[in-house]
C-alpha cells in the first residue's frame, strides 16, 4: 500500500513539474526531476531490466502518438520542440513517467481490459486538457484533439497494461487481480 502511495504520488509530481515547466518555457527543470522520478523507479524494482523495457516500450509509442497530435496540427506547444512536427521532449519523458505507475499503482487495472480503455479514454484527455488550462499545450482543433487522445489513450492503455505484464519489474508487489 505504501508503495502504491508514493508512486502515485512521485507521478503526480512528476506530472505537474513537467506541465508547469513547459508552460513557463523552460521544460528542462520538469524533465530531469521526472527523469530523477523514473531513474529511482527502475534503482528500486526488483527486476530493473523488465521495467526499462516497459519504460522503452511506452517512451516508443509516446513518441510516435504525441508526433502524429503535433504533424496533423491538433496539438501546438511552446517549448520543448526539438523537430517542429514532433512532440516535445517533456511529453516523450511523461509516456515514461506514466509507465512507472503501470506494475504498480496501476497494477489493479491487469487483466481488467475493458476497465483500462476507460480509464485511458477518460484519464488521457483529462491530462492534456488540464495541461491546456496549465498553458502547456494547445488544442488547435479542440473537439478533433480531444476525439484523437480518448481513441488512442483507449487503445494505449490496456495495450501497455498488456506489456506490463509481460515487463513486470516490480512482481513483489503482485496483489490478487
Amino acid at each position: 500500500m505504501k508503495t502504491n502511495l508514493i508512486n502515485f504520488i512521485l507521478f503526480q509530481l512528476g506530472w505537474l513539474a513537467c506541465v508547469l515547466s513547459g508552460a513557463a518555457g523552460q521544460p528542462l527543470i520538469g524533465s530531469l526531476f521526472a527523469v530523477a522520478i523514473i531513474s529511482w523507479h527502475v534503482w528500486r524494482a526488483p527486476q530493473p531490466l523488465a521495467e526499462l523495457k516497459l519504460i522503452g516500450l511506452a517512451i516508443v509509442i509516446g513518441a510516435v502518438w504525441d508526433s502524429l497530435l503535433v504533424w496533423q496540427g491538433w496539438l501546438s506547444y511552446s517549448s520543448g520542440m526539438v523537430l517542429s512536427f514532433a512532440a516535445p521532449y517533456w511529453i516523450v519523458i511523461m509516456w515514461a513517467l506514466f509507465a512507472t505507475t503501470l506494475n504498480v499503482s496501476l497494477r489493479w487495472l491487469k487483466g481488467r481490459w475493458l476497465i483500462a480503455m476507460l480509464f485511458g479514454a477518460i484519464g488521457g484527455p483529462l491530462a492534456y486538457f488540464a495541461g491546456q488550462r496549465l498553458g502547456a499545450v494547445e488544442f488547435v482543433d479542440t473537439s478533433t484533439a480531444l476525439l484523437a487522445l480518448l481513441i488512442g489513450w483507449a487503445l494505449f492503455t490496456p495495450l501497455l497494461m498488456a506489456a506490463s505484464r509481460h515487463f513486470d519489474g516490480y512482481p513483489t508487489a503482485r496483489t490478487n487481480v
